[in-house]
C-alpha cells in the first residue's frame, strides 16, 4: 500500500484557501489545517507529518516565529513559506531559518502541487526518469562495444559510465546498481582487448595521429604552453587519482576556478615507478633506463627506491625543451598532513616561482591504508563509498585550502593529473614463477613466470612495450580487468588477504583513463 504525504497548511485566513486545499486532497495528499502558530506547534507535536505549508504574516505568533519553534520541534520537517511580502530581506531571513521553498501570494494549484511535487516525490521522479535515461545508455553503450572504438571513443564510453556511478549514488534505490556492475566489468574486459591489442603500436608510432595522448605527452601537451605565457604555474600529481575521484572533488572548486578537463591514457604498468617517472620524464621507462641510468634506480619496485629523482626528471626535461624558468623550479612530495599544511600556509611564498611542482600522495594511501585495515574496508566497502571517503578526505584536506589560497593569485595556472588509477580487485589469477619475482599484485617481472592469457598480458620481450630489460630470462606479466596475482602456495589464504583491494598496476578503464584539469582562478 502506498503512503500518502501528510501535510500541515497554516494560515490565519484558511478558509481562503480552501480550494488549494480540496485540490490537494483531490492528488491524494492528507491536509491538516490550522489558523494559527500555537496550533501549529502542537500539532507537529502530535502528528508526523511530510511538509508544512507556512503563513509569514498571522495574528499573534508570526510566522518566523512559528517556523523557529517548528525546527525545535522536528528539524527535518520540509517547510514552505507563504507571505504576501517580498522584501529581500525576509526572504533572507527565512531562508536562514532553513525554509524549503517559498511562494508569493496569490497562489495558484499548479504552483502548490508542484512544490509538493518536488519536495516529497522529487527523488522518485528523478530516479525513475534516470532509470529511463540509464536503460536507454545502457543499449547505446552495449552495442557500441560491439564496434571496433578507437581511442577517443573509449574515452567517451569511459565518461558515460562514470557519470552514471555517480548518478547511482544519487538514486541507490533503483536497483540498477548490479546491472551497471555487469556492464562495467564487460566494458573492461573488451577495453583489456583493445588495450592489449593497440598498446604496442601506439608507444612505437612516430605519429601523433596514430595513437592517443600518453604519459609521455603530458609535459608537452599541457604545461609547457603554461610555462611559456604564465609566470606562476602550479603543477600537481596526486598520486593514484581515479576520474570518479576526482569529479567528486571538483565539486569543491567551481566557485573558485574556471575548470578545464582532458583526457589521456597510462603508460603500462600503470604504477608509480613506471608512470610517474615517465610523467615527470617525458619518456618511457626504457628511455630513462638508457639515457639517465643513475635516475633509474634498480631493485623492488616502490615508490621509495624508484622515484627519488622526479624534480631532476622533470628538470631534465625543461633542459630538453630548452625551457628557461625565471627562477629556480621548485619540487615538493606532500607524504604527511604536516608537510601538506606547511604548503598551504606558505604558499603565498611561491606567488613568484615559476613553476612549482606538487606530488600528493594522500589517495595513494587511502587505497593501501584501505587495503590493511579492517576499519576501512568497513567503512568504504564498495566504489561508492570509496568515492564518499575521498571527499570526506578533500573536504578537510590541506589541499582544498590550498586550492583556495591559490585562487586568490589570479595570475596564477594550476595543471593537475595523476599517474595512474586504481581498481577494485576482485578475483584471483594463479600466477607461477621464482620467489625473485617482484611482488606486485596487478604486474610483476620475473623469470619464467606463467599465468592464463585470459587474465594478464604477457610480455616476453621488454622492448616491445619500452620496458627496462632487467635481463634475458626476464619477462614480464601485467594483469587485465579485475585480476590480482596470487601464487599457488597458500592460494586460497592470499586470495581471500587481497580480495576486495584497490590496487594498480594493470589493464583497466580505472587505471588507464586519466584526467588531466587545467585551472584558472576566477
Amino acid at each position: 500500500m502506498i503512503k500518502q504525504n501528510r501535510i500541515l497548511w497554516v494560515d490565519d485566513e484558511i478558509e481562503l484557501l480552501r480550494s488549494h486545499v480540496i485540490f490537494l486532497s483531490e492528488k491524494g495528499f492528507i491536509v491538516d489545517t490550522v489558523t494559527n502558530g500555537e496550533d501549529a506547534i502542537s500539532s507537529v507535536k502530535e502528528k508526523d507529518y511530510d511538509l508544512i505549508f507556512l503563513d509569514e504574516m498571522m495574528a499573534g505568533m508570526g510566522g518566523l516565529e512559528t517556523l523557529a519553534q517548528i525546527k525545535d520541534v522536528d528539524a527535518n520537517i520540509p517547510v514552505v513559506m507563504v507571505t504576501k511580502n517580498e522584501e529581500e530581506s525576509l526572504m533572507n531571513e527565512a531562508i536562514g531559518f532553513k525554509i524549503s521553498d517559498y511562494l508569493t501570494k496569490p497562489v495558484n494549484p499548479s504552483q502548490v502541487l508542484l512544490v509538493c511535487k518536488k519536495i516529497l516525490e522529487g527523488k522518485k521522479i528523478t530516479g525513475e526518469f534516470a532509470a529511463k535515461d540509464y536503460l536507454q545508455d545502457f543499449n547505446q553503450i552495449s552495442q557500441a562495444m560491439l564496434q571496433n572504438l578507437n581511442s577517443d571513443e573509449w574515452i567517451e564510453i569511459y565518461l558515460k559510465l562514470v557519470n552514471w556511478d555517480l548518478e547511482l549514488d544519487i538514486h541507490s534505490g533503483m536497483g540498477l546498481r548490479q546491472t551497471f556492475t555487469d556492464q562495467k566489468r564487460e566494458a573492461n574486459k573488451e577495453f583489456s582487448k583493445f588495450v592489449e591489442n593497440n598498446y604496442r603500436n601506439w608507444i612505437n608510432s612516430t605519429s601523433d595521429y596514430d595513437k592517443p595522448t600518453l604519459t609521455v605527452d603530458i609535459l608537452n601537451k599541457y604545461l609547457v604552453d603554461q610555462i611559456k605565457n604564465h609566470d606562476n604555474v602550479f603543477f600537481f600529481v596526486l598520486d593514484c587519482l581515479r576520474l570518479d575521484q576526482w569529479l567528486v572533488m571538483e565539486k569543491h572548486l567551481t566557485d573558485y576556478f574556471k575548470i578545464d578537463k582532458s583526457y589521456y591514457y597510462s603508460i603500462l604498468p600503470t604504477s608509480t615507478p613506471y608512470a610517474r617517472n615517465s610523467l615527470f620524464g617525458g619518456l618511457y621507462p626504457s628511455e630513462i633506463e638508457k639515457y639517465y641510468p643513475q635516475l633509474w634506480q634498480s631493485g623492488d619496485d616502490d615508490e621509495n627506491s624508484m622515484n627519488k629523482y622526479e624534480k631532476e626528471l622533470l628538470q631534465l626535461f625543461l633542459d630538453r625543451k630548452r625551457i628557461k624558468l625565471k627562477n629556480d623550479l621548485k619540487y615538493i612530495k606532500i607524504i604527511d598532513p604536516e608537510v601538506g599544511r606547511n604548503f598551504e600556509q606558505n604558499i603565498l611564498s611561491y606567488q613568484n616561482t615559476h613553476l612549482t611542482a606538487i606530488v600528493v600522495n594522500f589517495l595513494d594511501m587511502i587505497a593501501h591504508g584501505r587495503s590493511d585495515s579492517d576499519i576501512l574496508k568497513e567503512i568504504a566497502p564498495d566504489e561508492s563509498a570509496y568515492r564518499s571517503l575521498t571527499n570526506s578526505w578533500f573536504t578537510h584536506s590541506s589541499l582544498l585550502s590550498t586550492f583556495k589560497s591559490i585562487s586568490s593569485l589570479k595570475k596564477s595556472k594550476i595543471v593537475i593529473t595523476t599517474d595512474h588509477g586504481s581498481i577494485r580487485a576482485l578475483r584471483g589469477a594463479k600466477v607461477l614463477g621464482d620467489r625473485e619475482a617482484s611482488s606486485n599484485l596487478r604486474f610483476k617481472y620475473g623469470r619464467n613466470l606463467k599465468v592464463d592469457d585470459k587474465h594478464a598480458v604477457y610480455i616476453k620481450n621488454a622492448d616491445d612495450y619500452k620496458l627496462p630489460k632487467r635481463g634475458v630470462t626476464i619477462n614480464y606479466i601485467i594483469a587485465k580487468e579485475d585480476y590480482y596475482f596470487v601464487y599457488p602456495t597458500e592460494y586460497h589464504k592470499y586470495l581471500t588477504h587481497y580480495k576486495d583491494t584497490f590496487q594498480h598496476g594493470g589493464i583497466s578503464l580505472d587505471e588507464i583513463l586519466l584526467p588531466v584539469i587545467t585551472m584558472e582562478p576566477k
